[in-house]
């Protein structure tokens, strides 16, 4: 409750600020009214070009996040495992986790054109965040909790799915909860700059090239509810990646 009340705080505080810089400026194009920029994002709501746009970018989110994130892990478990890995990935995950996110899109745009850009760019930016957090979760891990599984069993893909998975979990977690939050950034952007058509990116594109501000306020109160979203399906599903007592995983 105090949570709750906390943010709703901080929101009105945030509007408060909003509607007295919106009157000091009083120039609707460079600064929009709250009530403009509300009944701007009800307009995109009920507008089937603005809900195909919104539909095409979160697609292209859940499968650059979701292939990010599996090959991540995986990585993360190969580097954990064995030293001859980790000298491979690791210097792939270092380069991509502190290149400029303007240069790569640039690059990659260039190489592969506006269509697949945003899945690429999307891609790369969220891979260091679940190799990075399957890794340290790895070498975390107490080894002697790995010598009592193995006393009760030597199959490799057992040991991680009930013992090491679980025991890394909040890693996982904190690593999904990341992306979920970064993925839509890096995603818009590349769609911004690749003009991407039916994407949110490219709808923003247009709104400025329109002058049409309260619309681009729009979008951005709209990409931060549906990041809010994102974000609380995570914590709803996130059952599997739970940390279990690990009693119950070693001698599952």
């Amino acid at each position: 409750m105090k949570k709750w009340l906390s943010n709703g705080l901080v929101i009105f505080m945030f509007f408060l600020v909003w509607l007295l810089i919106s009157s000091l400026v009083n120039t609707p194009l460079l600064v929009p009214s709250p009530t403009k920029v509300l009944s701007a994002f009800i307009e995109l709501i009920g507008s089937t070009t603005s809900n195909e746009a919104i539909f095409h970018t979160f697609f292209r989110l859940l499968l650059a996040s979701t292939s990010s994130f599996i090959i991540g892990v995986i990585g993360g478990l190969l580097s954990g495992f064995s030293p001859f890995m980790k000298a491979i990935l690791h210097p792939i995950a270092t380069v991509f986790r502190t290149i400029p996110v303007v240069s790569i899109i640039v690059i990659v745009l260039i190489l592969l054109g506006m269509r697949f850009t945003p899945y690429v760019i999307t891609f790369l930016m969220l891979f260091p965040i679940s190799y990075q957090a399957t890794y340290e979760g790895m070498i975390r891990i107490d080894s002697e909790l790995i010598d009592v599984y193995h006393l009760d069993d030597h199959h490799p893909i057992r040991m991680i799915r009930y013992c090491i998975l679980p025991l890394i979990a909040g890693y996982l977690k904190t690593a999904l909860l990341q992306s979920a939050g970064l993925g839509i950034k890096v995603l818009v952007m590349a769609e911004y700059l690749a003009q991407t058509p039916r994407s949110i990116g490219y709808q923003l594109y247009l709104e400025k090239v329109f002058l049409r501000y309260d619309f681009v306020f729009a979008w951005t109160l709209l990409l931060i509810v549906l990041a809010l979203l994102f974000e609380f399906a995570i914590h709803q599903s996130k059952q599997w990646l739970e940390k279990k007592p690990i009693s119950d995983n070693l001698f599952k």
